[in-house]
């Protein structure tokens, strides 16, 4: 999986290409660990697959993030990713743009 970054003053858009599953998983949690804004976007329209380890990822940096009151947003979720994230409940915990 690649992960590109792009930062503005109060924005960090997480870019995910790929596969997120158990492999991949601790590169993303590392990388948004390491975001240092209060809003994170991930951007999913190059993302192919998520399992329930990626899901863990961005639901515990969804947590982190909602302390700060800005929290996460979802962007781009194509629909093998929006089926999970529905069948999981997650589409009813995260922001969806």
């Amino acid at each position: 999986m690649n992960i590109t970054i792009h930062k503005t003053d109060s924005v960090s858009i997480v870019t995910l290409e790929g596969r997120l599953d158990t492999n991949t998983a601790p590169k993303l949690e590392s990388t948004l660990n390491d975001i240092a804004t209060s809003k994170v976007v991930i951007d999913c329209s190059a993302l192919e697959y998520v399992s329930s380890a990626g899901l863990r990822v961005i639901l515990a940096a969804h947590k982190r993030l909602a302390v700060s009151g800005e929290g996460l947003t979802l962007r781009g979720v194509g629909d093998t990713v929006r089926s999970v994230l529905d069948m999981t409940g997650f589409s009813r915990i995260l922001t969806i743009e």
